[in-house]
């Protein structure tokens, strides 16, 4: 396996010193962040998309750092009613047109998330009561997810994209293993995950016991723990809308490997993935607002480091 660095991490630096700074932390490939929810620190992707000597410079500079791209991210919500949903479905269809121009077969993104029939804004159905919910729900999936989905595979494949890697996320109609398998079996197999344990950790699942149900489906990792707060979380329950920043006074809070479960956890995650399949690239994000990035990700790199050798 490889350690990856999800370029946003280190959103603070500059282009070549985010190079400088990632090889010097024992990080061996990269995941740009493209636009959508990014703010693309690191890559122009319009300047990218229109310029092939940019793009020649940029993947020089890469690889002039013993450094490797695992991934485009352009994580959004195409999804959303109105404008921003036409902004984030435009990055996507950017980064795909990216992705094949450097030679990158690989595009992280999230499902996306409608709003229910003249909605304003994506609306998440997460109870099934009241009965309305379901067919908002039913409106999401059927009307508006699948049609773009089965579109999008289209145009990935038209860019030589093998496979589009989901992230598992809340507000997102994809956020669980069930609803990650059924846009794969609607949208077609080059649909998979992009497998980050640290949401089903708050939302109460077990990353250890998905892995197996995801054989096969598994294209891309990020590596993010999760600490749960237990008194916050005893008074007030998982359910969470206080900012990240605010680290204190939430029920639950990302943080860097080994911070919120135990290094044999970690081990644990690993080796299933490897029984199932994945012996490929584990992406560190950094957001842990309780240490400075290069602090997490200096311990997150030391971790992954004594696992995997």
């Amino acid at each position: 396996m490889k350690i990856g660095l999800v370029t946003d991490s280190l959103g603070h630096l500059a282009f070549d010193d985010l190079l400088e700074a990632a090889a010097a932390l024992g990080v061996e490939a990269l995941e740009f962040g493209c636009g959508g929810w990014s703010a693309a620190p690191h890559l122009n992707l319009d300047q990218l998309l229109a310029s092939a000597d940019a793009r020649t410079t940029f993947i020089a500079r890469v690889r002039d750092h013993g450094l490797a791209i695992s991934a485009l991210n352009c994580s959004g919500n195409p999804l959303a009613p109105g404008a921003r949903g036409a902004a984030h479905a435009r990055v996507v269809r950017d980064t795909l047109t990216l992705a094949r121009l450097l030679g990158v077969p690989r595009v992280v993104m999230m499902s996306g998330l409608p709003g229910g029939p003249g909605d304003q804004n994506a609306n998440w159905i997460t109870t099934a009561w009241p009965p309305e919910g379901l067919e908002i729900l039913r409106y999401q999936w059927d009307d508006v997810a699948l049609p773009y989905w089965r579109d999008l595979v289209r145009q990935a494949r038209a860019n030589g994209i093998d496979r589009i890697c989901v992230e598992q996320h809340a507000h997102q109609l994809v956020y669980n293993t069930e609803t990650l398998l059924r846009l794969r079996d609607a949208a077609g197999d080059i649909v998979g995950v992009n497998l980050d344990p640290s949401h089903a950790l708050w939302m109460g699942g077990d990353p250890l016991r998905a892995i197996p149900h995801l054989r096969g489906a598994i294209y891309h990792v990020h590596v993010k723990d999760t600490r749960i707060e237990h008194p916050n979380r005893e008074l007030n329950t998982l359910l969470e809308t206080k900012p990240n920043e605010q680290v204190a006074a939430r029920s639950w809070n990302y943080a860097t490997l080994g911070h919120g479960q135990p290094a044999a956890w970690w081990r644990d995650f690993v080796t299933q993935l490897r029984r199932n399949g994945y012996d490929d690239v584990l992406s560190i994000e950094h957001e842990d607002h309780s240490l400075p990035p290069d602090v997490g990700i200096r311990r997150s790199v030391a971790l992954l480091r004594e696992i995997i050798s």
